[in-house]
């Protein structure tokens, strides 16, 4: 597996963007893409306000995304020209137990990019890109552990 890994130091700064683009400019690589989203933090992980959302009775929950027309992050891998879009979604600090089975979900794919700071603390990507913005003064702590 080839993994692709993109950060960001802030929410709504282009992650999502960054990850279509990749996958638009080299589709014949026939990614896979995961978006990764923790939850529990009382931040909405679709709109960025205060709310009190998480996973429900579960460490974890993995998704296959199969729409190709709604705003959802997953649906722009597709739309960019991913093979496959994945949405791993983990309470505030449980990710570890969803790992082995994301792997068990990717490991055969030859090229994966995932959308995840708090992942390169457990794997090791040929490539990692950080996305800043230097108008956003907001620092996401996984983005801390790393650079600051």
């Amino acid at each position: 597996m080839n993994l692709v890994l993109i950060g960001g130091h802030s929410r709504n700064i282009g992650k999502t963007s960054v990850v279509a683009g990749i996958i638009s400019a080299l589709a014949e690589l026939n990614w896979t893409a995961v978006k990764i989203t923790q939850t529990g933090h009382n931040i909405c992980a679709d709109d960025g306000l205060e709310c009190g959302c998480q996973v429900p009775a579960h460490e974890f929950i993995l998704t296959k995304e199969i729409e190709k027309s709604s705003r959802a992050d997953t649906t722009r891998f597709l739309a960019a020209g991913a093979s496959r879009s994945l949405w791993l979604r983990t309470r505030q600090g449980e990710l570890v137990s969803a790992l082995p089975t994301l792997r068990a979900e990717v490991e055969l794919d030859n090229y994966v990019i995932i959308e995840s700071n708090s992942l390169r603390r457990f794997w090791t990507p040929k490539i990692y890109l950080q996305v800043l913005d230097p108008s956003i003064t907001d620092f996401k702590v996984s983005m801390k552990v790393f650079f600051l």
